[in-house]
């Protein structure tokens, strides 16, 4: 029987903020009974964390990935301790939470290399620690597709109730932004998410396009990049729609639920949508990695940390799609 699931590696998040205590609490769930477990980290972490939570999380805990056999349980700890027992303060960020995040991130990332897991989910993770702590990368992503040696594109997909969006451009000025609209550049977060939703079980996802521009009109873009780009995404077999109006397609595609997905030209027009929607139930996923990686998309919430007022839903939900994407990914 356990050979038969899914090795899902669960990282704590960052110390000093709400991810170990949803990780105990995710521990808890009956949907983790679907997978073999690994959680990786320092145990004390999730000791703090099942402190905070309330959980008797009783796992068996190894030093080394080798140790385990998923025939005697379903959940593991790999203790990355090696001895150190060191207490990290809550709601600050510091030098030592970003070195312990990066440790246990890349010792996963070494395990999927090796077809030892088949994805991770892990608690949220703090920039400012992480960067204090090594990380010479612009965000975790990045990190990741370093490590697992990604040569094609990649990007972020957020996710509300269900309902994904990707970007053309990411973090770089608005100024920046209109010489990236370019056909192929759009095409290729249609593409990745149109293949990332299939293996989250919408076997033909309707994937809207926004426009660049006010009432999609107001420029050159829509009519030389962006429809076709949409038109070589249907001679694809995409089912893709659009140019819409930015200030509208949430509306039409989520609300009124004409889509399953957004793709847009930049950050805003995207994120301000979905967390208007649902901030508080987001999700991450990072695409175009050759596992599935998932996180609440919340951040470290210092401000109550250690208060057990940490709403468990999104980390659920990003555990609930690690599971399918690599449960259907092994079916292909």
């Amino acid at each position: 029987m356990s050979k038969n699931r899914i090795n899902i590696g669960v990282l704590l998040g960052d110390p000093s903020g709400i991810g170990p205590e949803l990780i105990s609490k995710l521990l808890a769930e009956k949907i983790t009974e679907r997978a073999n477990i690994v959680i990786i980290g320092e145990k004390n972490i999730l000791d703090n964390g099942d402190k905070i939570s309330g959980n008797n999380n009783n796992l068996k805990v190894v030093n080394d990935f080798n140790q385990i056999d998923f025939d005697k349980g379903n959940k593991f700890f790999l203790d990355i301790s090696k001895g150190k027992n060191h207490s990290y303060a809550l709601s600050e960020c510091s030098k030592e939470a970003g070195k312990s995040v990066l440790e246990a991130l890349n010792l996963a990332l070494d395990l999927a290399k090796q077809n030892k897991i088949q994805a991770i989910n892990f608690g949220p993770f703090n920039k400012t620690s992480m960067m204090m702590g090594g990380n010479k990368h612009s965000d975790e992503l990045h990190l990741m597709a370093e490590k697992l040696d990604i040569k094609d594109f990649f990007c972020e997909f957020n996710v509300v109730d269900n309902f994904w969006t990707a970007r053309v451009t990411s973090h770089i000025p608005i100024s920046e932004v209109p010489k990236h609209i370019k056909k192929n550049n759009i095409l290729k977060p249609i593409k990745l998410i149109n293949e990332a939703m299939k293996l989250n079980g919408i076997n033909k996802p309707r994937v809207a396009v926004q426009a660049l521009n006010p009432h999609a009109e107001f420029g050159s873009e829509e009519k030389n990049e962006i429809i076709p780009a949409i038109e070589d995404a249907k001679k694809q077999g995409i089912n893709a729609d659009g140019p819409l109006p930015c200030d509208t397609s949430f509306i039409t595609s989520f609300k009124n639920k004409n889509h399953d997905c957004i793709v847009g030209m930049y950050h805003d027009a995207l994120q301000s949508g979905l967390k208007a929607f649902g901030f508080d139930r987001g999700v991450t996923v990072q695409g175009g990695l050759p596992i599935p990686i998932t996180t609440p998309a919340h951040g470290t919430a210092f401000d109550i940390a250690g208060k057990n007022k940490a709403n468990l839903e999104p980390t659920l939900q990003s555990f609930k799609i690690a599971l399918t994407m690599a449960e259907n990914k092994s079916k292909i």
